[in-house]
């Protein structure tokens, strides 16, 4: 590997680390080792390794904030859908849900959240209210990590309850659940730094029967590759930030630039 500034090479490799650094340089090394060694293909340079690293980061940050939207629009979606069918409160009924033992964990958690939250709105409910104990499913929605509204949307009963809150967005309800689970992995990645250039993902997604645009744009043979999200991520924000980046990106016949 050619390096054209070592004193430069030394510090990346100092505040980066080398193991964090050598995940983007193997595709430059050839591709069956002898002897235990790991030989470069001609032509290397720690330059290219270190774009394709920042390259990276950039795109954890633009991922990161199209989540973020998304994660906003679905937990308003998911709040007023309930609230108006069964009330401000009726989303902690247990009749709601398929399964108990589902719907005791995602309590147990969701009310860890609203003890440790500091925000104005909760510690003003807390003071003020004490019935119902628990504030109304807006306020809930604003603590509620998308990981947690995966859970309490995919456990669901009525897969009426489900459908309508996925209507705003033209997908079925089981595919809105896989993309909000994987959407919530794809999160934690992006929120602990994790490489997401070339990465497996372990976490997928169904890949919806419509719209149609979006069906043809994902690549059903490559499910744990980072194409289908970003194919997924602006759909979803031509729907709930139409104008930004990401959406701008997912054209208007419904593909995403070559996979």
């Amino acid at each position: 590997m050619a390096v054209p500034d070592p004193a430069h090479a030394a510090h990346c490799l100092q505040h980066i680390s080398y193991y964090r650094l050598r995940a983007y340089w193997l595709p430059f090394e050839e591709s069956a080792p002898t002897d235990g060694e790991h030989k470069f293909k001609d032509g290397t340079s720690f330059d290219d390794v270190l774009a394709l690293y920042a390259f990276d980061r950039r795109l954890r940050l633009q991922i990161m904030d199209a989540i973020e939207r998304i994660e906003v629009s679905l937990r308003g979606s998911w709040a007023h859908h309930l609230a108006m069918k069964y009330g401000p409160h009726g989303y902690l009924d247990p009749e709601h849900y398929d399964r108990a033992d589902n719907y005791a964990k995602a309590f147990a958690s969701l009310i860890e959240e609203i003890e440790r939250s500091k925000d104005t709105f909760i510690v003003h409910y807390r003071t003020k209210y004490d019935d119902p104990e628990h504030p109304p499913i807006w306020m809930t929605a604003e603590v509620m990590s998308l990981g947690q509204l995966s859970k309490w949307l995919g456990n669901l009963k009525l897969r009426a309850d489900r459908q309508a809150i996925a209507k705003p967005y033209g997908l079925d309800e089981k595919v809105l659940v896989s993309v909000a689970h994987h959407l919530t992995y794809v999160r934690n990645i992006c929120a602990h730094h994790g490489r997401l250039w070339n990465k497996q993902f372990t976490v997928t997604m169904i890949v919806p029967n419509s719209p149609a645009s979006l069906k043809l744009s994902m690549n059903s043979a490559a499910a744990r590759k980072l194409y289908n999200t970003l194919a997924v991520v602006g759909y979803m924000m031509g729907i709930v930030a139409p104008g930004t980046v990401a959406a701008v990106a997912y054209r208007a016949d419904g593909f995403l630039p070559t996979r």
